[in-house]
């Protein structure tokens, strides 16, 4: 046996060993790579977020009379986290010097000329809290003044107090569905009265539009994908309260559904699995703050279009 064929002889297990070695550490590599990607990572995306918002209605004037814009609810409507001008009411309002090119001229005060902005929600609020402060923190408008009203409520009754504490109503985490029943009832009554007695504070009129409740596990129901305790009814309990706020559009006339709900699915916990039904091939990135209850700016980007958008098809019920 010549030289040559024995050193190939005694290296050629080394090799192969090695070979075993590199293949084994890439295949973890790969592991490791699809652990952060499609379970922890939580890419924010730029540019603009949400559905787009048609340029047409906005091309005339919708009203010439006084249109208060009053915010209601918890720290969604009150832009918890966001720089003056980037929560949804102001955004709505007004445009910001850097608006999005597609965005740029849609906004309330174009179409309604004499509107004043009214914020009264207060972050962590529950909707018990709405409903008690309505009369100390909203007064009676003159009957010259048309009321728009955008809501959010609800959604902190569910998620207190993450499980730190036995649910109770207006703190629900962790509650069984049957044990939620009557908390759910309540709510049913409660925002029904916060509708009229809100109503009643606009002699002159009034629209309100009232948003369901998003699901930051993107309808999965893990709640450990957002690092918190386990919660086997969190969805079935989210889906009863939904289904009241968006009852209420078809019990009161006046009243509007805006499914924030429907507009986050896909931008959640897990936003990066394409193989979900809620995927968003378009923009799949995460929409929420780092607090997991409030959106990030493009979170609240897509708020903003959705509530234009619902108050659009209905601004022939403003007054000339």
């Amino acid at each position: 046996m010549d030289n040559v064929s024995e050193q190939t002889i005694i290296k050629s297990p080394r090799k192969r060993r090695w070979l075993f070695l590199g293949t084994i550490l890439l295949c973890l590599i790969l592991v490791a790579a699809g652990y952060y990607w499609f379970v922890l990572a939580r890419p924010l995306g730029s540019g603009p977020a949400g559905p787009n918002v048609l340029s047409e209605p906005f091309q005339h004037i919708w009203s010439e009379q006084k249109i208060l814009l009053l915010g209601w609810g918890d720290s969604i409507t009150a832009g918890f986290g966001m720089p003056k001008g980037y929560g949804y009411v102001e955004w709505m309002l007004d445009n910001p010097p850097d608006e999005f090119d597609d965005m740029k001229g849609i906004c309330l005060r174009k179409v309604l000329p004499n509107i004043t902005v009214l914020n009264k929600s207060v972050s962590g609020s529950t909707s018990l809290e709405h409903r008690q402060w309505i009369d100390t923190k909203i007064e009676t408008q003159p009957e010259d003044f048309f009321g728009l009203v955008v809501m959010t409520t609800g959604g902190n009754d569910l998620i207190h107090s993450y499980g730190q504490q036995p649910p109770k109503e207006g703190a629900m985490y962790g509650a069984t569905l049957e044990q939620a029943r009557p908390w759910i009832d309540n709510f049913r009554d409660r925002l029904d009265e916060m509708i009229v007695e809100i109503t009643a504070k606009f002699p002159g009129g009034c629209v309100i539009f009232l948003a369901d409740i998003y699901d930051p596990t993107d309808n999965v129901g893990d709640a450990a994908s957002a690092m918190l305790p386990a919660w086997h009814d969190g969805v079935k309990i989210l889906a009863e309260y939904n289904a009241i706020l968006r009852q209420s559009a078809t019990q009161h006339d006046h009243v509007f559904s805006v499914p924030l709900h429907a507009t986050f699915l896909g931008h959640g916990t897990h936003c990066t699995q394409f193989w979900r039904k809620n995927y968003r091939w378009n923009d799949p990135a995460y929409w929420f703050g780092e607090n997991l209850e409030d959106p990030n700016i493009r979170g609240f980007d897509a708020i903003r279009r959705i509530f234009l958008i619902e108050i659009a098809k209905e601004h022939e019920r403003f007054p000339p």
